[in-house]
C-alpha cells in the first residue's frame, strides 16, 4: 500500500470497472456523498433548524436553499479534486503552504471536527434522555461506545458503512416526513420562506449557524478522501464518468439533506411559531411540546430516534474526517481506535463543563454556538479548494470552467462576508466593555493573526502556482537505495512457549543463521511461584520448561549448532526483552498467535510490546 493514499485502509477497494455498465456501475459510485450527507442533518442542524422556526417562522427557509445550493457546489469540487488528483485536501494543502500556514490551517481543521462532533455528543444525549429519561450527563459518557461501534463498521469494509449510514439516514427522513404530515404546514406561507429577506441581528446569528450546520469545512476534507475508496482509471473517459456519477449522487444525497432539515424547520414554524411558541429554543422543548399540540406520542417518540439516528450517523464522518486530516497534514497516521477516543474525548469534556457548571438549560445554546464555530473555519476550507480544483497544471483539462470558478468564489466572499460581520459584531460589543483590557488586546492579536494567515491562504497560490513544497506521502520524501547492505546475523534469540508452533519458529532461526550463527533458545516460566521467587523457583513446571528447552537443544546441538538456554521468570516482556539484551542477540524470533481484540486484553500483546522495546530485527512468525 502507497504511503500517500488518503484512508489507505479503503482506498480504491471498490472498483466500479467490474459491475456491468449501466444504472449497476452508477450504483458502484453511490455512498461517498451520503456519508457527507450525514454532516448535514446532524444535531447542531437541529438545533439550528428548530431556533429558527421557532423565532422566525418560515423566513429563513431560503436561507436553509441556499446553504443547499452552496453546499452543491462545493461538495463537487471537493470530489472533483479527488477524482482527478487522487489527492484529499490536506494533502494538496500540504503540498502548497508552507509548514507554520499548513500547521494553522490543521488547528483549524481540528477545531471544526471537535465542534461538529460536540454537536453530536449533545444531541445523541439528549436523544437517550428523551427516549429513556437517562440524565444528559450519563449520555454524554456513554456516547463513549460508539467509538468501538465505527471501528467495528471499518472492519466490515466500505460499503456496509456506507449501508449502515443510508439507513440511519432514510430513518431520519421518513420520521420527518411522518411528523410534518401531522403537524399540516400551511403550503403558502412554506413557499413565501424561500424568497430572501433582510436579517435582524438575531436572524443573522442563527442564518450564520445555519450555514455553518449545513457547509461543514469537514465535510470538504471528507468528500475528497471518499471518492478515492473508488477505483477509477486515469483516462479521461474514466474521469469524465466518475464526475458525472458522483455528481448524481452528491445532488440526491445533499437534496435529501435539505429536505431534512426543511422539514425540522418547517416543523418548528407550524407547531411553535404559529402558536406564539417563539420562546422554544431547546431541543428538549420541542420534544415535550409535539405531543400535545400534534395530539399523539407518534410525533415525540418519532424526533426522539431521528434525533440519535442523527448523531449516530454524524459521528462516524467526523472520525474520517479527522484521519483524514492527521494523515494528510502531520504525516501521522495512528491507530483508528486511538483517533476516534480522541476525538470523542475533546467533545465530551467540554459537554461536561457545561452541564456540571451551568446545568443542561445551556446545552442547545452551545449546539448553535458549535455551529457558528463551524462556520467561522469554513473560508479557511473553501479558498484553497477553490485555488485547487483551478489550477489547470494539475488539474488539466479538467480545472473548472471561468463561470463555475466566478460562481465559487461570490459563494465564498459570501461566506466570508458573514463570518466577519458576525466576528466584528461581537468584537465590538467587547472593546465597547469597560475595562477588560487583556480580552481587549487578545482579541486584538486573534485579529491579526487571522488576517496574516487568510492573506497567506489566498494569495500564496496565485505567485507561486508551480510551488509544491512537500510530498503528501504520510511518511517522508521518496529516497534513492543506496546502501543495502547488512551484517549477517551472528546471535539468534528465540522466544518459545512450547506449543505447536516451536518446530516453525525454530526451523525459522535456522534458516536465517544456518550453522554459523548462535542460537539462545529461551522461554519465560509465568507461574505463581516463578512470579514471586524469580530465578529461585523450583517448582514441577520450571523444572519441566527447563528440562524441555535442553531438549530441543541437544537435538540441534547433535546437528551440529551451537545452542544455549535461558529461562526468564515474573513479566514475560520485560524478560524477553532482558535475555535478548544480556544474550547480545542481533535478532529475535518469536511467533504471532493471530488474536485481537478481547483476547488482546486477556492475553497480552507480547510481540507489539517487545518490538517497541528492542532495537534489533524481529521476525515474526505466525
Amino acid at each position: 500500500m502507497h504511503s500517500s493514499q488518503s484512508l489507505g485502509d479503503v482506498h480504491e477497494t471498490i472498483d466500479p470497472a467490474l459491475k456491468k455498465k449501466g444504472w449497476r456501475r452508477f450504483l458502484a459510485y453511490i455512498g461517498p456523498a451520503y456519508l457527507v450527507s450525514v454532516g448535514y442533518m446532524d444535531p447542531g442542524n437541529w438545533a439550528t433548524d428548530l431556533q429558527g422556526g421557532a423565532q422566525f417562522g418560515y423566513q429563513l427557509i431560503w436561507i436553509l436553499l441556499m446553504s443547499n445550493l452552496m453546499a452543491l457546489l462545493l461538495q463537487s469540487l471537493s470530489a472533483r479534486l479527488g477524482i482527478v488528483r487522487r489527492r484529499d485536501l490536506a494533502q494538496a494543502n500540504r503540498e502548497m503552504y508552507p509548514p507554520l500556514v499548513n500547521f494553522c490551517l490543521y488547528l483549524l481543521a481540528e477545531l471544526a471536527i471537535a465542534a461538529c462532533d460536540l454537536a453530536e455528543v449533545l444531541g445523541m444525549a439528549i436523544g437517550i434522555q428523551l427516549l429513556t429519561g437517562l440524565p444528559v450527563l450519563w449520555g454524554v459518557t456513554l456516547t463513549v461506545l460508539d467509538t468501538f461501534l465505527l471501528f467495528y463498521l471499518q472492519r466490515l469494509g466500505m460499503r456496509k458503512m456506507e449501508a449502515f449510514i443510508i439507513a440511519l439516514v432514510a430513518v431520519i427522513g421518513i420520521s420527518f416526513l411522518i411528523e410534518v404530515v401531522m403537524a399540516k404546514p400551511h403550503m403558502g406561507d412554506v413557499v413565501k420562506g424561500f424568497i430572501p429577506t433582510r436579517l435582524n441581528e438575531k436572524a443573522l446569528y442563527i442564518a450564520v449557524g445555519i450555514i455553518g450546520a449545513t457547509v461543514m469545512p469537514h465535510n470538504l476534507y471528507l468528500h475528497s478522501a471518499l471518492v478515492q475508496t473508488r477505483k477509477i482509471k486515469g483516462d479521461s473517459t474514466s474521469i469524465k464518468q466518475a464526475l458525472k456519477f458522483n455528481a448524481i449522487d452528491s445532488t440526491i444525497a445533499l437534496n435529501v439533506a435539505f429536505l431534512v432539515n426543511a422539514a425540522i424547520l418547517v416543523l418548528a414554524a407550524a407547531v411553535f411559531f404559529t402558536t406564539g411558541n417563539q420562546d422554544v429554543a431547546k431541543i428538549e422543548d420541542a420534544h415535550r411540546l409535539l405531543q400535545p399540540m400534534l395530539g399523539t406520542k407518534l410525533a415525540p417518540l418519532l424526533f426522539a430516534i431521528a434525533l440519535i439516528a442523527a448523531g449516530q450517523s454524524s459521528t462516524v464522518t467526523g472520525t474520517l474526517a479527522g484521519q483524514i486530516v492527521m494523515e494528510g497534514y502531520l504525516r501521522l497516521r495512528i491507530n483508528p481506535l486511538l483517533r476516534r477516543l480522541l476525538t470523542r474525548l475533546l467533545a465530551i469534556v467540554p459537554a461536561v463543563l457545561v452541564i456540571t457548571i451551568w446545568g443542561e438549560s445551556h446545552l442547545d445554546d452551545l449546539l448553535v454556538f458549535s455551529q457558528v464555530i463551524l462556520s467561522l473555519q469554513l473560508g479557511f476550507a473553501i479558498i484553497p479548494l477553490i485555488h485547487f480544483v483551478s489550477d489547470k497544471v494539475s488539474m488539466g483539462e479538467f480545472a473548472i470552467r471561468m463561470h463555475v470558478k466566478i460562481t465559487a468564489w461570490v459563494v465564498a466572499a459570501i461566506l466570508v462576508f458573514l463570518n466577519v460581520r458576525l466576528v466584528m459584531q461581537s468584537s465590538f460589543e467587547a472593546y465597547a466593555q469597560p475595562g477588560h483590557l487583556g480580552t481587549k488586546i487578545g482579541i486584538s492579536i486573534a485579529w491579526l493573526a487571522f488576517a496574516w494567515l487568510f492573506a497567506m491562504m489566498t494569495f500564496l497560490p496565485l505567485v507561486q502556482k508551480s510551488r509544491r513544497r512537500s510530498n503528501a506521502s504520510v511518511h517522508k520524501e521518496d529516497k534513492p537505495l543506496i546502501n543495502l547492505s547488512i551484517q549477517p546475523v551472528s546471535v539468534i534469540a528465540v522466544a518459545l512457549d512450547f506449543g505447536s508452533g516451536d518446530e516453525k519458529l525454530i526451523a525459522n532461526a535456522l534458516a536465517q543463521g544456518k550453522k554459523e550463527a548462535v542460537y539462545y533458545l529461551l522461554h519465560i516460566v509465568e507461574t505463581v511461584s516463578a512470579s514471586y521467587l524469580g530465578d529461585k523457583a523450583d517448582d514441577h513446571e520450571t523444572r519441566a520448561d527447563n528440562q524441555q528447552l535442553e531438549l530441543y537443544a541437544e537435538q540441534l546441538r547433535l546437528m551440529g549448532y551451537t545452542v544455549h538456554t535461558r529461562l526468564g521468570y515474573k513479566s514475560r516482556i520485560q524478560e524477553i526483552v532482558r535475555i535478548v539484551k544480556e544474550s547480545k542477540a542481533d535478532m529475535l524470533v518469536m511467533g504471532a498467535h493471530r488474536h485481537s481484540g478481547l483476547k488482546d486484553w486477556l492475553y497480552g500483546e507480547t510481540v507489539n510490546q517487545v518490538r517497541h522495546k528492542l532495537t534489533i530485527p524481529i521476525l515474526i512468525v505466525n
